[in-house]
C-alpha cells in the first residue's frame, strides 16, 4: 500500500459519520474499484458495512482481508471485527473458531480475549467466559486493590475451566 492509499483511508475514514455510513461506505467502494486485493481496503470495506450494520455485507469482506495478507494490528483488529460479527450473525461456532486462531496469533490481546467471552457466552459457556474475564483481569489488570486477588482469580478461572 503506498502511502497515499493509506493518507487516502485515513481522510475517508477521520470523517465517518457512524450514524449515516453511506457516503462513507460509497468512498470506499470507489477505492475498492482501483484497489480490489488490498488487504486494508478490504478491511475497511468490511468495517463501514459492519458498522453500517450490514454484518452479511461485512463478513465476505473480512474473509477476503484475512486471505489478502492483513498482517499487525490490522490483522488483530479484523480477527475481533470478524468474530463478532459472526456471533452477530448466530454463527456462533465459526465465531469462537475465529477467536481460537486470533487467540493463537495475538495471545496478549486483552479485546480479543474479552470479546471471544462474549461468543463463550453466545454458546452457552457461560463458565468458560466467566473463566476468561477473571483470568485478563489477573493478567493485565493493573489496580492496587486487585493485586493481592490475582492468584485467587486465576484459581477461580482454573475451577470454571475444569466445570
Amino acid at each position: 500500500m503506498t502511502q497515499e492509499l493509506a493518507d487516502h483511508l485515513d481522510r475517508l475514514l477521520a470523517a465517518r459519520d457512524r450514524d449515516d455510513m453511506s457516503p462513507t461506505i460509497a468512498a470506499l467502494r470507489a477505492v475498492y474499484e482501483v484497489h480490489p486485493r488490498d488487504p486494508r481496503v478490504l478491511y475497511e470495506l468490511a468495517g463501514a458495512y459492519d458498522t453500517a450494520g450490514e454484518e452479511s455485507a461485512a463478513v465476505g469482506f473480512y474473509e477476503q482481508a484475512l486471505a489478502a495478507g492483513l498482517s499487525g494490528d490490522l490483522l488483530r483488529r479484523c480477527y475481533l471485527q470478524y468474530g463478532s460479527t459472526l456471533r452477530n450473525l448466530g454463527q456462533v461456532d465459526e465465531s469462537l473458531a475465529v477467536f481460537a486462531r486470533a487467540r493463537d496469533e495475538f495471545p496478549d490481546s486483552v479485546s480479543l480475549g474479552a470479546f471471544e467471552a462474549l461468543s463463550l457466552h453466545a454458546a452457552g459457556r457461560k463458565d468458560a467466559a466467566l473463566a476468561g474475564v477473571l483470568r485478563l483481569l489477573a493478567d493485565h489488570v493493573d489496580a492496587g486493590d486487585l493485586e493481592r486477588y490475582k492468584s485467587a482469580l486465576r484459581a477461580n478461572a482454573e475451577y470454571l475451566e475444569s466445570l
